[in-house]
């Protein structure tokens, strides 16, 4: 039979428009994804803008996730086409290759030129992300509050340290590709932790893969700058019921590292300048039982300690001394409740006529508290019942002063206490100083000498010079060098190391 009179089957186009490619259910999902995270990022990025003190979730969002669902969708409209192309490709043998680009056509030429802004827009819109999400990584948002948990201890004390407005960039990883990179790679590894719940609790320290100080403090310290002699004022509340002040007047031999600058001499004397120090130790760094030290002339002494057992010393890691040997704690800085009580009240934010503040304020801050919200409600609840109970006329006629000195405590608990990461004045050594941590006794403790018989001194004088002390009244006027004389006679006190006794709590 003939079949001329049978309809002749559909010519297959030579040629696919994009409004067809786009009809499937591929690249219909991804122009939503895309045009919703489009959408989003515009919001998040004006909101960015205009926050005064932006949420680290925005950065985090705006610059990293919604991005990320943007590649993702327009992946998926270009993945779509293609397989509707290649549908229509195995369905019809005379569709070509590749796509016809005809630049004669008026709707090839409209297409193109959309594409073209669409390429241009988007990588605007990359360069501007890419950046914006670069600064974000170095923010201390980012740095301290995205894992609120694990670093609330850090953000806090740094935020209420001198270096407040430093980033913690600045210090932690500095300038260069290199450290950069490295500082990433040690995120991402911090970032599994924090997801698999396995980080430690406190944060370990010292930092072992911190860059050096040289390359990072010293870029806005001076190391070279030779400084005179420092006054320093400290005072002291006795945990009696007068809260008996004393006041100290003392003068840091700060001195300086550089011969070209003045003596090398004082404290900054240890700076590898004029003299090249190299220590081993325990990996806290506390127990320091050999010392090396270089001169310029290049002559070396090595000092070991009286009970120094060379085995020990050969397992132990070996360091150049620099800036954060002794300033350890520069900024994460939680002080013993002894010593922030003490700032409250010379500063007047306590009380110092309610009897026994001193005593009572560090008692309730030194409690065992398993959560700062326990904290919070036991310190509101225990001070203000001590002076019911023993002082009710003090109670009465100063209601005003302990509900002063109640919110003083709980910012300062807030700011240095941290049950939920174990963290408190006692979780990480302070080597600037000798009173609550051995600091500078870790060396100078009158046990080390050298083959020769030099001994690396304890003597007081050597970094500070007493002024002045007095009790009851602070002094006011600086008087002769006067040999300092402890309030409580414990003897000897070159015997002694002031850690010995002093813990930052209640009392010796």
């Amino acid at each position: 039979m003939s079949d001329a009179g049978a309809p002749a089957p559909p010519t297959p186009p030579s040629g696919l428009s994009a409004k067809r490619l786009l009809r499937n259910y591929v690249s219909l999902i991804g122009l939503a994804l895309a045009a919703v995270s489009l959408a989003n990022f515009f919001f998040l990025f004006l909101l960015d803008l205009v926050s005064k003190q932006p949420s680290p979730y925005i950065g985090i969002f705006a610059y990293m996730v919604v991005p990320a669902f943007l590649i993702l969708g327009l992946v998926l409209v270009g993945l779509g086409m293609w397989m509707e192309r290649r549908r229509y490709r195995r369905d019809s043998a005379a569709l070509p290759r590749f796509p016809v680009l005809d630049l004669n056509s008026p709707a090839q030429r409209s297409t193109i030129a959309i594409f073209i802004s669409a390429v241009v827009l988007f990588v605007i819109l990359s360069a501007v992300g890419s950046y914006r999400g670069y600064e974000y990584t170095d923010s201390v948002q980012f740095c301290g509050q995205l894992c609120h948990t694990v670093m609330h201890p850090e953000f806090t004390a740094h935020q209420a340290s001198p270096h407040a407005r430093v980033t913690c960039v600045d210090c932690h990883v500095g300038a260069g590709a290199g450290w950069y990179v490295r500082s990433k790679l040690s995120g991402a590894r911090q970032v599994v932790k924090t997801v698999l719940n396995t980080y430690p609790r406190p944060i370990e320290t010292p930092v072992a893969n911190l860059r050096p100080a040289p390359e990072t403090c010293e870029q806005c310290h001076w190391p070279r700058k030779f400084w005179g002699a420092q006054l320093k004022v400290i005072n002291h509340f006795a945990s009696d019921e007068q809260n008996t002040p004393r006041q100290l007047q003392m003068l840091i031999k700060t001195g300086g590292g550089d011969p070209n600058a003045g003596q090398a001499s004082g404290i900054h004397w240890h700076m590898n300048i004029a003299n090249i120090i190299t220590y081993a130790s325990d990996p806290k760094r506390q127990n320091i039982p050999w010392v090396r030290i270089q001169n310029m002339q290049g002559k070396v002494t090595e000092y070991l300690a009286a009970d120094a057992k060379p085995e020990e010393i050969a397992k132990m890691s070996r360091r150049r001394m620099d800036c954060v040997d002794c300033h350890n704690r520069p900024t994460h800085i939680y002080l013993a409740p002894d010593r922030s009580v003490d700032d409250a009240l010379a500063a007047h934010r306590i009380d110092a006529g309610l009897p026994y503040v001193k005593q009572q304020a560090v008692q309730v801050l030194t409690a065992e508290y398993k959560t700062t919200p326990q904290a919070i409600q036991a310190i509101a609840t225990n001070l203000p019942a001590f002076y019911r109970e023993k002082y009710p006329q003090v109670a009465a006629a100063k209601q005003a002063q302990i509900q002063t000195t109640v919110a003083e405590l709980q910012r300062i608990f807030r700011t240095t206490i941290f049950p939920e990461m174990k963290v408190d004045w006692r979780t990480h050594p302070n080597n600037v100083g000798h009173f609550y941590f051995p600091g500078c006794f870790r060396c100078h403790d009158g046990n080390h000498a050298s083959k020769d018989g030099k001994v690396i001194t304890k003597d007081c004088d050597a970094c500070h010079t007493l002024l002045a002390q007095q009790e009851g009244v602070a002094a006011r006027t600086v008087s002769a060098t006067t040999p300092f004389k402890h309030p409580v006679d414990i003897g000897d006190l070159a015997a002694v190391n002031c850690s010995d006794c002093h813990n930052g709590g209640v009392g010796p």
